[in-house]
């Protein structure tokens, strides 16, 4: 099938691979523009563009989809279906219009729950069981359009982003393939029951407020690892804490209960985490023991609440 392709980061990345492995002619892939990265903040390439350049695919970079020249750029392409994967911006109606077959999304949780931008790290944060992929036809709205597949994938309990992302996105790839050859026989509208919303991740919600249960702050640790991973701040410095778990305890929210030996002790609201790695500002992740011996903490001593402090 003649496709046009639209998706920026490494998910989107193994569903096109996938699509050329399959032998689809994909026309064009339409990519994010290059954004500064890295210490001499240089426009970079992203993972899709990095394929799609690699395999000699036309690359298309516009900044908006909202004008006529870029409407025009995606119908000359002739696509008979538009392939979407985390894209990074809505596609407006004009474009969902141009291939005859429309526009599918592979979204990464098991529509109506967690439509929106961070559905991963929701259902990490929330303690979901499982999540899954979702094939579907786009719409208008936000990840509201029928569905052509969908299988659920468990989340193992030492799962984070990263892995649940690999998992994902393998299955996405496996699932976009099959959704194009079964075309659009068993096709269904999402429930309106179950409706979830996966805003992204703001700049503030990394910082772990101990006041929260401890079982809470451990999804939440896994759920920022490892980007942007989840910190803290104790003595005026931040700290990044990279593995944790949630234990028996108690004491004032963020104090410091056993500072040596394999864990580090810090009280929640409810029990205490275990934190087995962290990380100082500018240092290297390192075992809670190995980091004592160069930043040694006291029994007693506080992390600082949200509230508190001042945060970078």
């Amino acid at each position: 099938m003649r496709l046009v392709f639209a998706g920026t980061p490494e998910f989107a990345a193994r569903a096109l691979a996938a699509l050329l492995a399959a032998g689809h002619d994909v026309a064009l892939v339409l990519t994010q523009p290059d954004r500064a990265a890295g210490r001499g903040l240089r426009p970079a390439h992203g993972p899709v563009k990095r394929f799609a350049l690699e395999h000699g695919l036309e690359v298309f970079q516009p900044r908006t989809l909202r004008d006529a020249d870029s409407v025009a750029r995606l119908r000359a392409a002739a696509p008979e279906a538009l392939v979407v994967a985390a894209y990074g911006s809505i596609l407006p109606p004009s474009v969902l219009a141009i291939a005859p077959r429309g526009a599918l999304n592979i979204h990464a949780s098991l529509l109506p729950r967690w439509r929106g931008a961070a559905p991963i790290q929701r259902a990490l944060l929330a303690g979901d069981r499982e999540t899954g992929i979702t094939i579907m036809q786009m719409d208008a709205g936000l990840d509201t359009g029928p569905i052509l597949a969908q299988r659920a994938l468990p989340i193992a309990s030492e799962d984070d982003s990263q892995t649940l992302h690999d998992k994902l996105a393998a299955l996405g790839a496996e699932m976009i393939v099959a959704a194009l050859a079964a075309g659009r026989a068993r096709v269904r509208p999402q429930s309106e029951q179950g409706v979830t919303y996966a805003h992204k991740i703001g700049r503030r919600e990394p910082m772990l407020d101990w006041r929260l249960p401890a079982a809470q702050l451990e999804r939440a640790v896994r759920a920022f690892r490892p980007a942007p991973g989840a910190f803290s701040q104790v003595r005026g410095a931040s700290v990044k804490i990279w593995r944790a778990r949630a234990v028996e305890g108690q004491g004032l929210p963020g104090t410091v209960l056993a500072p040596g030996g394999e864990a580090l002790l810090v009280a929640c609201g409810e029990g205490a985490l275990a934190i087995s790695e962290l990380q100082r500002a500018g240092g290297r992740r390192l075992p809670a023991a190995e980091f004592a011996r160069g930043f040694a903490l006291r029994a007693g001593e506080r992390f600082a609440l949200p509230a508190e402090g001042e945060w970078d």
